[in-house]
């Protein structure tokens, strides 16, 4: 367990996921030290010290290491076979190696989690329905083909409408290893939750909420969900028997999809604080990030409900190719009743890229509330 008195955090990354998890240390006293190889990354500012290394450098990581009691992750790109002969020598990872190991592909993942009995979309090996023949005894049209690693935002994902195109795109990618081939789910709504889990195995759960996705990236989050109680209960069952499962401490974010047959089917799991949970910062009496340190540092996981009826969070992403602060419109934003603009540093936008969010507290559920509240911010953002 981490001696809580001592209170030292490193970080493999430096994104804006580790700039809010180090402003999150701050408010309760724990130094944090970045790897990340570029001085302007977001969470320099921010890092008590930096060593500026890639985040797959091992000799940087185990330097990390001597300087830090625990270390853990902004994303999941990473080398559990490297990392694994530095958590031989005693540096310690939160969340562990090995309850990463069954999440980082996305295959394993798939497989893992049937094997839990959690529902998953119809899924299979690339190499295993390379054929049409082969694919059309399995599966009809449409389906998703998904990069098994390093895959986000969109990212690796490609949706297949007919033969024709199955066709065109492995003979652009010849070698099927590396995909594994998805049932398209005709969903009514995409759901999340923060997951966190403590060393004693305490769990917290934040609200289930509603994402709204385009081009496959995360642009609005609706909290919390309109869901009956009794598909908020399922789904804290499926994150407790996950959480349980791998042995998990620290947080993560479930992505859920809901059908038309009102079955609720895990999408992804991503082992980290998760952009549809940046609305806790101010919506929640624990944020993601707060309740990530508790969880990693050995202590007792805060209250993870709403202070809010309700709040949306909008991703404030890149709609041109430009070098911008976008101050003006940020300070727009800002003068919204309960709004909170978070900017993360970046002046280099471009089409999608993730530039920062703003979270409203609402005062009510109302559907109506929250659309207008949505349309005000994006008819800024995007003018």
């Amino acid at each position: 367990m981490v001696n809580p008195t001592q209170k030292r955090i490193g970080i493999i990354g430096g994104g804006q996921l580790a700039w809010m998890l180090g402003l999150a240390a701050r408010d309760v006293g724990i130094t944090v030290v970045v790897q990340t190889p570029n001085a302007t990354d977001s969470a320099v500012t921010i890092a008590d010290e930096v060593i500026y290394a890639p985040i797959d450098d091992l000799a940087a990581t185990q330097a990390l290491g001597q300087k830090v009691d625990v270390i853990t992750f902004e994303n999941e790109f990473v080398d559990l076979v490297g990392l694994q002969r530095l958590a031989d020598t005693g540096v310690c990872f939160r969340p562990s190696l090995s309850s990463l190991t069954p999440l980082l592909d996305k295959l394993d993942q798939r497989q893992f989690l049937a094997s839990l009995g959690l529902p998953v979309p119809k899924f299979v090996g690339a190499d295993h329905v390379s054929t049409i023949a082969g694919l059309t005894q399995k599966f009809q049209f449409p389906v998703v083909i998904k990069a098994r690693r390093h895959g986000y935002d969109g990212q690796g994902t490609f949706v297949i409408k007919d033969a024709g195109a199955w066709d065109v795109f492995w003979q652009a990618h010849p070698d099927f290893k590396p995909f594994l081939v998805e049932a398209f789910v005709p969903f009514r709504c995409e759901l999340g939750m923060m997951a966190a889990r403590s060393t004693s195995g305490e769990i917290a759960l934040h609200p289930l909420v509603e994402t709204q996705q385009e081009n496959q990236v995360c642009r609005r989050v609706i909290a919390p969900a309109k869901a009956s109680l009794e598909m908020i209960t399922q789904a804290q069952a499926m994150a407790a028997t996950l959480l349980e499962a791998l042995d998990f401490v620290g947080i993560l974010g479930i992505e859920f999809f809901l059908t038309d047959a009102d079955q609720l089917l895990i999408n992804e799991i991503a082992p980290r604080t998760h952009n549809s949970g940046h609305y806790t910062i101010e919506a929640c009496h624990t944020s993601q990030f707060a309740q990530h340190l508790l969880a990693i540092t050995g202590r007792g996981l805060g209250n993870p409900g709403l202070q809010s009826p309700a709040a949306v969070m909008i991703n404030l992403l890149g709609f041109e190719t430009a070098t911008s602060d976008y101050g003006e419109k940020r300070q727009t934003l800002s003068q919204i009743p309960q709004a909170t603009v978070h900017w993360y540093g970046k002046t280099q936008a471009y089409p999608g890229r993730k530039l920062g969010h703003v979270t409203v507290l609402l005062h009510n559920q109302e559907p109506e509330t929250m659309t207008k509240t949505l349309s005000q911010i994006e008819s800024i953002w995007y003018s």
